[in-house]
């Protein structure tokens, strides 16, 4: 095995531009004075100022879907793309119903929006709940914006169909980005999307229940309402996503309660994840609440928690993902917590991430933190610090050192991992450094000096291509053998293109338009 340490300040290089003023031009002379009395200029009148033509002109009216409450018609909203007709959704969507892409119309939620009913924890009606499935089909292509508390709860047993595609994604976004208002750090400005399931959970909200079971439910972190999942459903589906954008979420609910860009609880493996990216969450970007996730080609972008969070015994299985902070905003790229109680309960956190690009922007405690008991495996990932950052925290020896029993994958583990970080490992409550520097040290080819030679802050260059890759099949069928380690490499670096937004922090595709702007189709 090959492991290498270092200690280094990481230099961050930028590129000033700076504005010159007139040149100051002095002629040689005459032996004295030569003064030029000219008629002044007569001044260019004022240009009247020219509003940006508007690409978009409103569509006629709002379709007709097949629940009984349709949409509303709100009239009009304009921004810099242009004018477009208002569909706003009922509060409570109660039979599966169709949002068609029109040209010219937005779809807006005024407040929560409930994808059906809760149908309670098992996919029958013993529980003396409803079991009726409601399904919202959204085509790609749609953009659907809120403000304020509003967000989207698709509630157990029913389930989201919103699949984009490469060169129409589905966009959820605030007013303000639609109005044309937003800033490189505008944030916060909505709640987010929220997926809810019947699979295992911890930390139940009934006093007694047995963590994993049928009878082990939670709330979803921040609702007002009660939003529930949780069950012992592992295989359950919440839909399927794909190709989907979500902008400029986590407004606060109550106290300190924030949604993220996205909340699963408790959804199951039968749930589809594909090209996701959170852009400018106030909150993290994504957070996982117990059950089985599985994503494959994942962005975060801009967010002021936490990029991605872990917790409550969730099972995920996580391939190609690229965090990236706005420089000084952010807390870690990594949050893991088995429980919230931080004790020994089962289901515990096993989570699973190959070819990982992460950049940390911000001085701050460190970059990836595990706690709380949790499984934890990174290989084939990327890991840099530009602001003196220590890369990797564990917590406590649980982590570190037990040995695999029932339900558990046993200690942290990493492979292929390189990290770029004046500081690769940071002292804990638990461990100290240099036991976490012997975990790391015990995986293959691991490099804790490492000099990154990323381009556009994402792709590979030549020292990322030439570390070996861990074969992640060993772990689970979800995962395929890359040819090189990181989240973009040759022949696996167009994935980002199409679907995605660019911003002041990174661009991924220089044909889309930016984050503080709606695209607009021919």
């Amino acid at each position: 095995m090959t492991n290498i340490h270092r200690s280094l300040v990481l230099g961050c290089s930028a590129i000033a531009l700076s504005a010159c003023g007139a040149d100051e031009i002095v002629s040689p002379g005459t032996g004295g004075n030569i003064t030029i009395n000219n008629p002044p200029a007569t001044p260019a009148p004022t240009p009247t100022p020219t509003p940006p033509p508007s690409t978009v002109t409103p569509a006629n009216g709002c379709p007709t879907i097949s629940d009984p409450q349709g949409l509303t018609d709100e009239g009009t909203i304009t921004g810099p793309t242009g004018e477009y007709r208002v569909c706003t959704l009922p509060s409570r969507i109660n039979a599966s119903i169709t949002l068609p892409y029109i040209e010219g119309l937005l779809y807006r939620m005024n407040g929560r929006v409930d994808v059906g009913t809760d149908g309670g924890p098992a996919p029958d009606a013993s529980d003396g709940l409803s079991d009726t499935d409601v399904e919202l089909t959204i085509e790609p292509g749609v953009i659907i914006y809120a403000s304020g508390s509003s967000f989207l709860n698709v509630n157990r047993g029913n389930t989201i169909q919103a699949n984009g595609t490469a060169t129409r994604p589905i966009i959820f976004t605030s007013r303000d980005n639609v109005i044309g208002i937003n800033g490189a750090n505008s944030s916060g400005q909505w709640g987010g999307v929220v997926l809810s399931g019947r699979a295992p959970v911890t930390d139940c909200i009934a006093s007694g229940a047995t963590p994993g079971s049928v009878n082990c439910e939670r709330q979803v972190e921040g609702a007002a309402d009660p939003a529930i999942f949780g069950g012992a459903t592992p295989g359950d589906s919440s839909g399927s996503m794909k190709f989907v954008q979500i902008r400029y979420s986590g407004f606060v609910l109550s106290g300190d309660n924030e949604l993220q860009s996205l909340t699963t609880g408790g959804i199951g493996s039968g749930t589809t994840l594909e090209n996701i990216m959170s852009y400018n969450s106030s909150d993290d970007g994504v957070e996982f609440f117990g059950g089985r996730v599985n994503v494959k080609n994942m962005i975060v972008v801009g967010a002021e928690d936490d990029s991605i969070d872990t917790d409550t015994g969730v099972k995920a299985n996580l391939q190609y993902v690229i965090a990236i902070q706005r420089p000084g905003a952010g807390d870690t790229i990594i949050e893991a917590d088995s429980d919230n109680a931080f004790n020994d309960s089962t289901p515990r956190q096993d989570t699973r991430i190959s070819n990982a690009t992460f950049v940390h922007q911000k001085a701050d405690d460190q970059v990836i933190r595990i706690r709380g008991f949790a499984d934890y495996r990174i290989a084939n990932s990327v890991v840099v610090s530009a602001n003196d950052t220590p890369c990797l925290r564990i917590d406590g020896q649980e982590e570190l050192t037990r040995t695999t029993g029932p339900d558990e994958a046993g200690p942290v583990a990493f492979d292929s991992l390189v990290l770029d970080c004046s500081d690769p490992f940071r002292d804990s409550s638990g461990a100290t450094d240099a036991e976490i520097a012997a975990v790391f040290d015990a995986g293959t080819n691991n490099n804790s000096a490492f000099i990154n030679t990323l381009s556009m802050l994402f792709v590979n260059g030549s020292n990322e291509n030439a570390v070996p890759v861990f074969d992640v099949t060993v772990w689970s069928s979800f995962f395929e053998l890359p040819s090189n380690i990181g989240a973009a490499f040759p022949g696996n670096d167009t994935w980002v293109n199409g679907w995605t937004c660019n911003s002041a922090t990174v661009t991924f595709d220089n044909a889309v338009s930016g984050c503080d702007s709606l695209p607009v189709y021919n």
